[in-house]
């Protein structure tokens, strides 16, 4: 059987979680991302113990952003024979996406997903670091990025709309300090900055950072 606590609730998750785990009265193995072995997973869903008939499994945050990739894959690809064996397969998480969500619905896991209210997020001008950077002004350009993602805007919106300001400053020849040259080669970055950080598993917030900070 599958069972995952997850959400970004951690007190309520933990506490969940607890009292679970005092409920199982069988041997308990726990994996992290530290003590990963496929080998011995595979062993905990294929087969019974030599010395047990039946045992519970706890992962720990296996499956977050930072843990490597083909480790992720592999539990998500494991999912469907780990929910058919009688040994009990335990996630602990923090907030997970939809897709790795779905995955342990078609799984048939019991999922108890503890999420904390969402908060109303004061929207963001995303035009203060376009101008900044219109202005070659490095210091705002910074401050007000890492404002916006304190705000939660998506990358894709911030991207997009400086895109948009830089290729307005082109069309309307209006270079201001900076040359023709150095803005279209500032807009071709743009252009596939998020597309190659995803495709070379780069975190894109770093990835948009270091543009600015190297932009002039």
């Amino acid at each position: 059987m599958l069972y995952l606590f997850a959400g970004d609730d951690a007190k309520n998750k933990l506490l969940s979680y607890e009292k679970f785990i005092k409920s199982e009265e069988m041997e308990t193995f726990f994996i992290s991302r530290n003590d990963f072995n496929r080998n011995q997973v595979e062993s905990f869903y294929s087969g019974a113990g030599l010395f047990f008939t039946k045992c519970a499994i706890v992962f720990s945050n296996i499956l977050a952003n930072e843990v490597n990739e083909e480790t992720r894959n592999f539990i998500l690809e494991k999912l469907s024979p780990m929910g058919q064996s009688q040994n009990d397969f335990i996630f602990l998480e923090g907030k997970l996406n939809k897709p790795i969500l779905d995955a342990f619905r078609v799984a048939r896991a019991e999922l108890n997903i503890f999420e904390l209210p969402k908060e109303k997020k004061e929207k963001f001008d995303n035009f203060l670091v376009a101008n900044a950077f219109s202005q070659k002004d490095k210091l705002n350009m910074w401050i007000y990025f890492r404002q916006a993602m304190n705000k939660g805007v998506g990358m894709e919106e911030i991207v997009g709309v400086l895109f948009w300001k830089i290729k307005d400053m082109i069309l309307k020849r209006n270079f201001g300090k900076f040359s023709e040259t150095e803005l279209k080669n500032s807009a071709s970055h743009l252009s596939y900055l998020l597309p190659e950080a995803r495709k070379y598993g780069r975190d894109a917030e770093s990835a948009f950072e270091q543009f600015l900070l190297e932009a002039f």
